[in-house]
């Protein structure tokens, strides 16, 4: 099977995590996000451009309360060159991961280990927000319109992880992975990888995909060890001026 391309990825990734709205401003796609982080929340190039439309995204940027904020994929130096002239920082270096997913889902975790949950409990809520998944992150959940669900994760007859996993197409995205602190390193995190993928064999997508930061070097190494392969890479540039009141 040949792995799906970046921009294949890419459209995954904005079917199974969707910015509150984007519009199209120029050379670029404006996402609204509000405060759902930077996935939702970054400008993307749609065409050639030069400096003075990096000053026209950041009016649009701005004009939604947002920081100017840009996602620079691979392929993009001319783009990246540009926003360095211009004194933006990288930000969050990514890579992207995809594998069949059959080649995931292969075990299934233990009894009374992970359960499928929509709309999102409480409790899942709070593990989100012990690592800093708010509810901007839970209502773009809930934006989704393709197949969807949340994971629980148990551990000692205690909830101790959650997940969000959807569908676009034949791909099946896993966001928002979370485990406890104190419940770290005990396989958690890899039952529910191996839940979201049975999930996802169950909605007939071929394939299992992830971005995680680079800077995640535990969570790089069990994806590769696990044989999923990077499929694309982004980073983003920031502004460093203060932020937008």
């Amino acid at each position: 099977m040949t792995l799906p391309t970046a921009s294949k990825i890419r459209a995954a990734l904005e079917g199974t995590w969707p910015p509150a709205a984007h519009d199209q401003v120029g050379p670029w796609t404006i996402r609204t996000g509000n405060g759902g982080g930077s996935r939702v929340s970054a400008a993307t190039a749609t065409g050639p451009l030069d400096a003075a439309d990096i000053a026209l995204a950041e009016t649009a940027m701005r004009a939604r309360g947002q920081r100017p904020l840009f996602m620079v994929r691979d392929g993009e130096t001319a783009l990246d060159t540009l926003l360095e002239s211009a004194g933006y920082s990288i930000l969050d270096p990514v890579t992207a991961y995809a594998a069949p997913t059959a080649l995931i889902a292969t075990q299934r975790p233990p009894p009374v280990t992970s359960f499928q949950v929509w709309p999102p409990l409480a409790i899942q809520a709070e593990i989100w927000a012990a690592g800093g998944i708010g509810p901007a992150r839970i209502a773009i959940m809930h934006r989704v319109r393709g197949p969807h669900t949340t994971l629980l994760g148990r551990l000692g007859d205690r909830p101790s992880g959650a997940a969000f996993v959807a569908c676009h197409g034949d791909i099946a995205m896993l966001h928002a992975l979370e485990i406890l602190s104190a419940q770290r390193r005990k396989g958690l995190g890899l039952w529910l990888l191996r839940a979201a993928a049975f999930w996802a064999q169950d909605q007939r997508a071929a394939w299992f995909s992830l971005v995680v930061t680079q800077a995640n070097q535990g969570a790089n190494r069990l994806y590769q060890s696990l044989g999923m392969q990077a499929v694309g890479h982004y980073h983003y540039r920031i502004h460093a001026g203060p932020a937008p009141s």
